[in-house]
Order: structure tokens, then sequence, then C-alpha cells
């Protein structure tokens, strides 16, 4: 902001709306390009995935133990690597140590 107020000032105050316009339009363009640069990596369906040297997980009542990796089927679309696990225990829910795909 104080280099935009400097450069305002610099110009005068006849040119100052035209480089407010010029500076506004680079910045809507600007705005548009990290959009949907932020978009590709999720229409790609994202990275690859590595689970390595997790914890323990207990699950009590009718809930999950966890140490991998979970979620849906078409979430992960490429490489999955599952190693060395912890423990996982549930009495009456699920346990998953490795890859669980829904």
């Amino acid at each position: 902001m104080a280099v935009l107020a400097g450069v305002f000032a610099v110009l005068g105050w006849e040119h100052t709306e035209k480089a407010a316009s010029a500076i506004s339009a680079l910045a809507g363009v600007a705005a548009v390009g990290v959009m949907i640069w932020a978009a590709v990596p999720t229409a790609s369906g994202g990275g690859n995935i590595r689970v390595a040297k997790t914890g323990r997980a207990t699950a009590h009542g009718n809930g999950l133990a966890n140490t991998g990796v979970t979620g849906p089927a078409d979430a992960l679309k490429n490489n999955v690597q599952v190693e060395r696990t912890g423990d996982a225990e549930s009495a009456d829910g699920d346990a998953n140590t490795g890859v669980h795909l829904t």
C-alpha cells in the first residue's frame, strides 16, 4: 500500500485514476489466474499418499480405529503407500491398519 501511495503521489492526481484502473485490471487477471491454478490439482485428484510409522488407535463403541488410509475410492487416483502402521483396535466398530476404500 505504501508503494502504491508513493506511485500515486509521484504521478499526480490527474494520472492517478488511470494508474489505479490499470492496477485494478492487473490484480483482477492475477486473481483469476490464481483461482485456476488452485483448482487444477483438485480436478486431477491430488497427488500420491504415503503413510508410515503411525501410532496406535483404539475405538470404543461403534467407532473407527484407523492407523492407515481410509477414504472414498474415487478420491485416491494416484499411488497409495502404507508401511509399518501401528495397531488399531475396536470392540464393536471398525479397525484399519492398511488401506480402507469406501
